[in-house]
């Protein structure tokens, strides 16, 4: 297996003997889409190894490389709110949502406020109040769940975020990506977990999604980088671009029908 920070262009217009994509090359090979007319517009970030598993020993670290976590970056530089699972994390340690300072001028020149905001979806809200993530955030995070949540617990972590209610037992994520959308959150990354995606997926919401693609078998055992309720109808994608890194591969899907009357 290599692997390797440097990126080149596969498909379209295929450039393997080019020099590989500087920064703003790559930037530009991820800018988001316009968002839809109503709420606000929703990517996915996932990697996975070849044979689908979305974790090696429970966690993705074990899949990502150099060149996963540059795109990993460069998609955080483009979002408005990083929207991520509970459980997502809890299992991969997240920390207070800072970007580096490189990351942060170029979020500025963008037009962004240096560090997107957190949004975390919770059912439970088995979220510690006192946690980093929530106490040292650059930017108060936003907690959505929804009415049959502890109360008790929605009042502790309102001390430390904004706790949105979408939905009766549960959580209606059309109406909170509309929410997010009027508090000028226009462009979503979500990283996770499957539960989180299955959902979105069920509600249609997904608009891209940025798969790595890790040149491992991790055999049995792990999960796909999607769970829950099975859809009524699988969701057309476009392939958008391929980008090579050594063997790993980094593609770019787009929904078939663009949701701009949504």
């Amino acid at each position: 297996m290599t692997q390797s920070s440097e990126i080149r262009r596969l498909w379209p217009d295929p450039q393997p003997d080019a020099a590989p994509l500087d920064q703003a090359a790559l930037a530009a090979a991820y800018a988001p889409p316009p968002p839809p007319a109503t709420r606000a517009s929703l990517r996915i970030n996932f990697v996975s190894s070849a044979d689908g598993a979305v974790t090696v020993s429970g966690r993705s670290g074990g899949l990502s490389s150099p060149s996963d976590k540059r795109v990993f970056n460069i998609l955080r530089v483009h979002c408005d709110a990083l929207v991520v699972g509970a459980g997502t994390l809890r299992v991969e340690g997240y920390g207070p949502l800072r970007l580096r300072d490189a990351h942060r001028a170029t979020r500025v020149s963008l037009g962004h406020p240096e560090h997107p905001t957190l949004v975390i979806v919770s059912a439970r809200l088995d979220l510690d109040p006192s946690h980093p993530m929530l106490t040292d955030a650059p930017v108060r995070p936003v907690v959505l769940t929804h009415d049959a949540s502890p109360a008790d617990r929605r009042d502790a972590l309102a001390n430390v975020a904004d706790v949105l209610v979408f939905g009766e037992i549960e959580l209606d994520l059309p109406a909170a990506l509309t929410e997010l959308r009027g508090r000028g959150f226009a462009t979503l990354l979500s990283e996770g977990g499957p539960h989180l995606l299955g959902a979105l997926t069920a509600a249609d919401l997904v608009d891209e999604l940025c798969l790595t693609v890790a040149p491992l078998l991790a055999g049995p055992g792990a999960g796909r980088i999607t769970a829950g309720v099975p859809v009524e109808a699988p969701r057309e994608l476009n392939l958008v671009h391929v980008l090579g890194a050594g063997d790993e591969l980094l593609l770019r899907y787009a929904r078939a029908h663009p949701a701009a009357t949504q």
